[in-house]
């Protein structure tokens, strides 16, 4: 396998049309558009919404966020289909990146639609806008690319169901989780990683990485500060490559975590830090964390890390 190749859902979101990621959100909700600022957002939604409260976070865990963090929690938000009880805005460093909406949700923002939807686990799905649905919880969910990357669409934004900043109780460890056993076997591992996540399904590969035939997904997975998405590939039933998905503003954080567990990086380059006798690897170029076995990382370093 590649190291820039993977099977997963964020290689079908790449081909879509940038400017379709604008257009639900603007005719939805008062011409809110991503990126803005949370001022401008402010402005646009207060027209529409009997309440407003701002939610800002000093220490940040919301993977997008470098330095700062920020909900903007909306209450009974008018729309042309009918009025959504709750809407979470998310900013990640004063950027508008995630969008959460629940209660009426479904019926105003998705019901309406002539468009035919595709799913996606239990979520229908609107790839060419990112928008995503979970009907039996009557939740939806509007992304950007790069809050896809991470999976947030099975996040639900804590602060819909809270007025002031809360302790989560993520777990802050970089270290790898202990039922992420490296080696194991499939039938011993399943059960532990269901346990340990939110939601879980199994996917066969498509036989293009000689070194895997099987992938767990697992969602929800608490680690390093965010319940993350983890892939777990399998080779002749063992366990020998993890992919731990992260964002791109909690890099210097993910790198402290790694640091405090392992030690200083013992192989930088451009695109990774290696870690833990090449078992551990951050990755640069794109947002997260390559585990992998002993041997796999001995045979990884030779072959992709030579000088």
């Amino acid at each position: 396998m590649n190291l820039n190749t993977k099977n997963r859902l964020g290689a079908l979101i790449l081909i879509v049309i940038p400017f379709t990621l604008f257009a639900q959100v603007e005719t939805v909700f008062n011409g809110v558009r991503f990126d803005e600022s949370l001022q401008t957002v402010l402005q646009k939604v207060n027209q529409i919404s009997k309440t407003t409260n701002v939610i800002a976070i000093d220490n940040p865990s919301f993977p997008l966020a470098k330095v700062k963090e920020e909900h903007l929690i909306c209450n009974n938000v008018m729309t042309k289909e009918g009025n959504i009880a709750k809407v979470a805005f998310t900013f990640a460093d004063d950027k508008l990146t995630y969008i959460e909406a629940t209660g009426n949700a479904v019926k105003s923002l998705i019901e309406s639609r002539k468009d035919t939807a595709d799913i996606y686990m239990d979520y229908t799905v609107f790839f060419s806008e990112l928008l995503f649905a979970n009907v039996e919880k009557d939740k939806v969910w509007m992304l950007t690319e790069e809050s896809v990357h991470p999976n947030l669409f099975t996040w639900e934004n804590p602060y819909l169901t809270s007025s002031k900043v809360v302790d989560l109780g993520y777990s802050q460890s970089g270290k790898v989780p202990d039922f992420i056993s490296m080696g194991g076997h499939i039938d011993e591992l399943t059960p532990l990683l269901k346990a340990n996540s939110a939601i879980m399904n199994v996917e066969e590969l498509d036989g293009s990485d000689p070194n895997a035939q099987t992938q767990i997904n697992c969602f929800g997975v608490d680690y390093a500060g965010f319940p993350r998405k983890i892939e777990a590939r399998f080779g002749d039933n063992k366990l020998n490559m993890v992919w731990i998905l992260t964002g791109k503003g909690e890099e210097d954080r993910i790198r402290k975590k790694l640091m405090a567990a392992y030690g200083d990086a013992i192989y930088k380059n451009e695109a990774w830090e290696v870690f833990n006798d090449w078992q551990v690897l951050l990755r640069k170029d794109k947002p997260e964390i390559l585990l992998l076995t002993k041997e796999l990382g001995a045979s990884y370093k030779e072959e992709y890390f030579k000088e």
